[in-house]
């Protein structure tokens, strides 16, 4: 055994506090080509495998080398948090600075600064923050002993689902001195991804010297060989070791079950969730249908709780910790829970609707048995999950215009602007601009500095071709999705294949090697307690008080907040689009094609429920109605079942002016108001029949609620007009 593998091996069992421990195949070849060899390197293995235990051995090793401290770039929280608790056991100095512990990063620096930091550990976003990109960052290159780029399959225009952050990472790779070396780390890689990464991580060729050998390319290596071109062990190589092992995870037990409809996957789970082994996570696609899962698990007496992008960070790591404890049973989570996350024991996966690929679903599934002998993975798949990918896909696909028309407002601007003000020059929500503002910064047609955003006058051209490319290379994703749900074949060796493991093979376990392992009869009761819970109608619609920021500028001249007087009460939508229950006849009706038409019997008893369970302060004394472009049949038709079921007067609708609201749906706030703003009036025969009701609440109907403003500019006008409330009811939230 050489020095280097024995201090190896003595931290490595340290890191995992076993005494008999050694490295998995792969591990200390790995730590050899980052630590001996000083080369760049490429970690291709499956979760639970032991990435993390390379660069924490690695790191100490080259710190005992005398080299400087190792930057890891980790993209999530809950991975940033696990990551510190592992280095520490190992006795690695880790520190973190992302958007959780700002109070903490003066202390941070200062232990940089004194060289009291082994890992510091930033998210891809940090990395671009002004002050930290000017100010510290240059001065932690030069001195940088190791870099790594966990979960680096985001580096690839394949894998970082639009995630620019990541795509700057290149830029800082590139940066690295000679003889500093690089590791990145995957579990859902194909070939494919695996080159674009490995090209990635290169560094420039150096011009070569007359005679000298060629040592271009890259070494693609088995989990436990290290050849490749080039001197071995000689500091600096330029190729890229990759360093591949098999996939199967001989623990889990695949299964896919199939089921009617939302109700019956509901049913299923309060049927058998109790069953299941341990502790788990059950993935949902969308932040309603986690949380409307976990509070009819609830209802029925199961320890769990929702977890996603919405959850609050502090609620995020107590859930966590929960989940490690076996303090409940289940998380019931989005993709916010996933990358990082490391419980060795968790005894099962659920999913509640498919991910969009099947590397995605290997990524989640994997979760699970990390350090068990069994743990039980099932697939329910979902009617709406095609929609959903739909959504999600091209929601983050950037559009041209809207990027040419954010470059030309920073040019015509001069100076730098600040998010919000951007945003009320251009019609992009806050979420959109700001990932826009990221593609265009690694583009290098904008900058970010401090005070906001400047055009950099570099030209910028529509990369049309590579969306293009990613949007066609989803498409085939999907569809390889669909076809592991139909599979007859062994849906391990089906997940290893998409992910090009060669060493693919049947598992003999899932259910269609071994046999159906999990019941598919529903109890009578939990079906019952399903239908009714995805009967359940309601969801608030908060009223805004405060008018957007630079609107002015869009000819609206108004500021700050909303006047009391003039604001609309807190109002009731039947439920989101995105809501398991009613969410989906909802759908229907909003679909693009879908022909206008009266509201079903059933949907006007769900909506006259919802007026029932309502607790306004004071019943409203009448209805008014909005003008609807693409729905007149539908709000007539409630607005008048309201009116005969609540024996509320109709006073009929308010009148479309100026040609009507303008623009499609969507948009940012200030864009939104100016279009809605002075497209409405309240006529003289409707102002009459409101004045017979003056100082009384009024009930607004209108189809579907999404930036709120053109129920907020419609209950302005009714309280100008003698309403003492505006209770806004609509039939969906879009989300």
């Amino acid at each position: 055994m050489t020095d280097t593998r024995a201090s190896a091996l003595e931290i490595l069992r340290t890191l995992v506090g076993r005494a008999d421990a050694d490295f998995h195949e792969g591990q200390y070849e790995a730590i050899e080509t980052l630590v001996e060899k000083r080369r760049r390197a490429l970690v291709v293995q499956r979760t639970g495998w032991g990435k993390s235990a390379v660069y924490f051995v690695a790191t100490l090793l080259l710190r005992q080398q005398g080299a400087g401290p190792t930057i890891l770039v980790s993209p999530l929280l809950a991975l940033m948090r696990d990551q510190v608790a592992a280095a520490a056991r190992a006795g690695v100095r880790a520190v973190s600075i992302n958007s959780s512990n700002a109070h903490e990063w003066g202390e941070v620096l200062g232990k940089l600064q004194r060289d009291e930091v082994d890992v510091l550990l930033v998210s891809p976003e940090r990395l671009n923050n002004p002050a930290f990109r000017d100010e510290q960052l240059p001065a932690l290159i030069a001195r940088v002993g190791l870099l790594v780029v966990d979960e680096a399959h985001c580096i690839s225009d394949w894998g970082h689902d639009f995630r620019p952050d990541y795509r700057r990472l290149r830029d800082l790779i590139a940066e690295m001195p000679a003889g500093v070396p690089v590791l990145a780390t995957t579990a859902t890689a194909n070939s494919r991804v695996v080159t674009d990464v490995a090209e990635q991580l290169a560094p420039p060729q150096r011009p070569r010297e007359v005679g000298e050998g060629s040592t271009s390319g890259t070494d693609s290596t088995g989990a436990g060989s290290t050849s490749g071109a080039g001197s071995p062990g000689e500091p600096g190589n330029t190729d890229v070791v990759t360093i591949r092992g098999p996939l199967a995870r001989a623990s889990l037990r695949l299964g896919v079950l199939r089921m009617p409809d939302n109700s019956a996957r509901l049913a299923w789970l309060l049927s058998h969730l109790a069953d299941l082994p341990g502790s788990g996570i059950i993935y949902t696609l969308t932040v309603s249908a986690a949380q409307d899962t976990a509070r009819l698990l609830r209802e029925a007496g199961h320890e769990v709780r929702a977890y996603t992008g919405q959850t609050d960070t502090t609620e995020r790591e107590e859930s966590e910790q929960l989940l490690k404890n076996n303090k409940v049973k289940a998380l019931i989570a989005t993709s916010a829970l996933g990358m990082g996350f490391d419980k060795p024991d968790l005894g099962f996966v659920l999913h509640l609707g498919a991910p969009s690929s099947p590397v995605a679903y290997y990524q989640q599934v994997g979760r699970a048995g990390r350090a068990t002998d069994n743990a039980d993975v099932l697939l329910l798949p979902g009617q709406e999950d095609q929609d959903i990918w739909q959504y999600f896909a091209t929601s983050s696909m950037p559009k041209q215009s809207k990027a040419e028309a954010v470059i030309a407002e920073l040019q015509a601007n001069g100076a730098p602007l600040s998010t919000p003000a951007l945003e009320a020059r251009v019609d992009l929500r806050r979420t959109p601009l700001e990932l826009l503002l990221k593609v265009l910064d690694v583009d290098g047609a904008v900058r970010r500095v401090k005070g906001g955003w400047s055009a950099t006058g570099t030209p910028w051209v529509y990369d049309a071709e590579r969306y293009d490319r990613i949007a066609a290379e989803r498409v085939t994703e999907q569809e390889s999705m669909l076809e592991y749900e139909r599979t007859d074949g062994c849906r391990m060796e089906f997940l290893q294949r998409s992910l090009d493991d060669e060493t693919a093979a049947p598992c003999g376990r899932c259910d269609n090697c071994a046999g159906v392992w999990y019941p598919s009869d529903v109890a009578t009761d939990a079906a019952a307690a399903a239908a009714k819970s995805l009967d359940r109608a309601g969801v608030v619609i908060e009223p805004r008080a405060q008018w957007p920021t630079g609107v002015a500028s869009l000819g609206v001249d108004v500021r700050g907040n909303i006047p009391p007087a003039e604001r609309l009460s807190p109002g009731r939508a039947l439920a989101r689009l995105t809501d398991l229950g009613w969410g989906g006849p909802l759908r229907e009706v909003f679909a693009t094609a879908a022909p206008d038409a009266p509201a079903t019997p059933a949907m006007v008893q769900a909506c006259v429920r919802v007026l029932a369970e309502w607790d306004w302060d004071e019943r409203p004394a009448a209805v008014v109605s909005m003008p609807s472009r693409r729905h007149p049949l539908l709000v007539d038709s409630v607005a008048r079942a309201f009116s005969e079921l609540g024996k509320l007067p109709w006073l009929g609708a308010l009148e479309p002016v100026n040609g009507g609201p303008q623009g499609d749906p969507g948009g940012n706030s200030a864009y939104r108001l100016a279009a809605v703003w002075d497209r409405f009036a309240v006529g003289a025969e409707l102002a009459e029949s409101i004045d017979g009701y003056r100082g009384r609440p009024i009930l607004l109907v209108d189809d579907i609620a999404d930036s709120r403003w053109t129920l907020t500019v419609a209950g302005r006008l009714l309280r100008r007009a003698g309403a003492s409330a505006v209770l806004p009811f609509a039939l969906a939230l879009r989300s």
